[in-house]
């Protein structure tokens, strides 16, 4: 039955398609003939005339548009279907066929990471490295590299400036791509190779095939495309938002630009007369459009209702770069970055709602990746700054948001250890994890029994360590901290111990005035509303620390990483926010999260979730939900809404950077061989 209906509707479309092609001749003899006669009054007639001609041109023009303008007034045409199609995935398919093919074939399972066998390796010497590339003369922000007479662009900058799409991919020394193709086969695989902070793609084929002229001045490289001009632009309403399509001469590079709008920017020439002839129309999404030339490109400029964004792609004979505008822009993909190192981005569905959700999956081992903390300000606790920034100072392959921190005072909050060296202590028994460099995970709810005795006999716990939580009680602050300490809180008394004997002890003012050393064979105590205790640390006396893990597993693992709460535990949810201490705003919110997990066979997967399809972000009970449906049998929240970012490749890959928050920590992932 469904095969019978499936072939009524193609001969209903191909019968639809023969009765279009004399409107569509029509159309195509009648935006000849205004091009002509423009041409021929800009040589002979006189300025009015011209003038009064144009008004009857600009109108052919929007006579032409309309066909575009009008979603139901389409016809069967090629320039028309893809205004009729639903989706990407079925224009498509109709290019090749007329069978409906789907996006991407990416289970909605747990998967194994294929072993490795790269061409390239990640020390190859660099011959020539540069970072900036210009485009028919616009030079804009990119690293590239030759090598052995082979231009390499970064994969992000060469999909950024060049709207080439890239393609699932297994092996990470080749990557599939696709630009302006013919078919849905119609892809070209580019080898790859990568160093310490990005991949690059060996564009020599691409160029080739593509007709584009490349060299290289000092640090900039020179990529002329051949010219393309614009020769419409229209716009149809769909079911899951608004379609623009713009039809070009020949192949085209754009870029893509978010601020309170979308700048879009494509490097083909548009003629002030088209400009002049479109009309936006009633949208869906889209809130405003405007179209203009500058400097030989054309520029749209797109403002969106909330939570909607483009999604662009181009297509081949002919030549059209295509803008959807939708609430699910993100596309599906699963690339092979480098060995150990998967990027992977899908959308998960709970009941009615679909998630998008950007993924690292790795497993980090001594010979191809390393995981370790990152944080904003190398030599203290205190900070916060983006994580790119953080990622690229600590030249990282990738890297995301981590832990919580106080935003005023950018203290941190939960448990960050880096190398057997405290740098935050854990708070409130919250999840945490723990790893080593061979990978081994372990996840649970964290806490560090810590307390000091006096030479008097006399024990005190201490509270937290290099913490910015603050309670009544003793403190202890290390190295870790920084070189020094300021008072969190006023009148605070500092105790220092050097080599298990007090050397010193004073009494500190306002909060944030003065600062006590930190000494390296030693640490600080901190009385805060103590004052009764400091009898107990007189200069010279012995102080013992006593200090225990809780579990005493997380003892055994060089790094650690607070957050919370703790989502799953061998395969089963166990969210208990509240026993977390965490607040009732926080239980019940929706936000952007970033999270982690680990799989049954060890593979970690590291991911941010994003606002669902059409509405706001997921609550933690679905975040544990979700972990749980990619594959995590252990899974731990961490810091998220504005704070949730990940970093690939010298950009973020998951939101723009104007609506990222700084952040005080980060997990940084390093490629290892340089």
């Amino acid at each position: 039955m469904k095969s019978s209906s499936r072939s009524r509707q193609v001969s209903l479309h191909r019968a639809q398609r023969r009765r279009s092609e004399a409107g569509s001749g029509a159309n195509s003899i009648l935006a000849q003939c205004a091009q002509k006669i423009v041409s021929w009054l800009m040589h002979r007639r006189s300025v009015n005339q011209v003038i009064a001609l144009s008004l009857l041109t600009g109108i052919g023009w929007a006579i032409i548009n309309s066909v575009g303008l009008q979603p139901q007034a389409v016809t069967g045409s090629p320039a028309d279907d893809l205004l009729s199609a639903s989706g990407r995935s079925e224009m498509r398919s109709e290019m090749r066929s007329e069978t409906v093919l789907p996006t991407l074939n990416v289970p909605d399972i747990a998967f194994q990471l294929q072993p490795f066998s790269p061409i390239a390796q990640a020390n190859d010497a660099t011959e020539i490295s540069g970072n900036r590339i210009q485009i028919n003369g616009n030079a804009l922000p990119g690293l590239w590299q030759q090598k052995n007479g082979q231009i390499g662009i970064s994969t992000t900058a060469l999909t950024n400036l060049t709207g080439l799409e890239l393609l699932s991919a297994t092996n990470p020394a080749q990557q599939p791509v696709r630009w302006f193709a013919s078919t849905q086969d119609d892809t070209i695989t580019l080898p790859a190779w990568w160093d310490a902070t990005d991949r690059y793609l060996n564009v020599s084929d691409l160029a080739q095939r593509a007709n584009w002229r490349i060299q290289t001045t000092g640090t900039t490289l020179q990529i002329t495309l051949p010219p393309s001009q614009v020769n419409g632009i229209r716009q149809g309403k769909q079911t899951w938002g608004d379609r623009l399509v713009i039809d070009l001469t020949g192949p085209a590079a754009w870029q893509t630009d978010a601020a309170d709008s979308y700048t879009i920017t494509v490097t083909g020439t548009i003629t002030r007369q088209m400009v002049a002839a479109f009309r936006a129309i009633p949208a869906n999404l889209i809130t405003r459009l405007d179209v203009a030339p500058l400097g030989g490109n054309t520029i749209l400029k797109i403002k969106t209702k909330e939570g909607a964004s483009p999604q662009i792609w181009s297509t081949g004979s002919p030549n059209r770069v295509v803008i959807d505008i939708r609430q699910d822009s993100m596309v599906e993909k699963d690339v092979a970055w480098a060995p150990g190192l998967r990027w992977r981005q899908q959308y998960v569905s709970l009941g009615a709602s679909r998630f998008p959700v950007y993924m690292f999956i790795t497993r980090p081992n001594p010979t191809t990746l390393a995981l370790r903390p990152i944080q904003a300000n190398p030599g203290s606790a205190i900070g916060a700054e983006p994580i790119v920034t953080q990622a690229q100072r600590q030249r990282a392959t990738g890297a995301i948001n981590a832990g919580f921190f106080n935003r005023n005072n950018q203290l941190p909050l939960g448990a960050v250890r880096s190398g057997g060296q405290w740098i935050s202590g854990p708070i409130l028994g919250r999840g945490a994890m723990a790893w080593n460099d061979q990978g081994d995970l372990i996840m649970d709810r964290f806490a560090l029994s810590e307390s000091v005795t006096a030479s008097s006999g006399q024990t005190f716990p201490v509270l937290s360590v290099n913490s910015g939580y603050v309670q009544a009680g003793i403190a202890r602050y290390t190295s870790g901290w920084g070189a020094s300490y300021s008072p969190i809180v006023d009148s605070e008394i500092v105790v220092t111990v050097r080599n298990d004997a007090v050397a010193s002890q004073q009494r500190m003012g306002k909060a944030g005035s003065g600062s006590v050393p930190i000494p390296a064979d030693g640490y600080l105590l901190a009385l805060r509303s103590n004052s009764g205790a400091a009898g107990n640390f007189a200069s010279g006396s012995i102080v013992n620390l006593s200090s225990q893990s809780q579990p005493a597993s997380f003892d055994q693992y060089p790094n650690v990483m607070g957050g919370g709460p703790l989502l799953v535990r061998d395969n089963r949810i166990v969210l208990n926010a509240q026993l977390e201490g965490f607040s009732t705003n926080f239980i019940q919110g929706t936000a952007p999260r970033t999270a982690v997990g680990k799989m049954a066979d060890g593979t970690w997967i590291i991911a941010t979730i994003h606002d669902r399809a059409g509405g706001r972000g997921p609550t933690l009970a679905e975040t544990a939900q979700i972990m749980q449906q990619i594959g995590a049998m252990d899974a731990l929240n961490l810091d998220g809404g504005s704070s949730s970012s990940m970093y690939l490749g010298g950009q973020l890959i998951n939101r723009s950077p104007r609506t990222v928050a700084r952040v005080n920590n980060g997990l940084g992932l390093f490629v290892i061989g340089q």
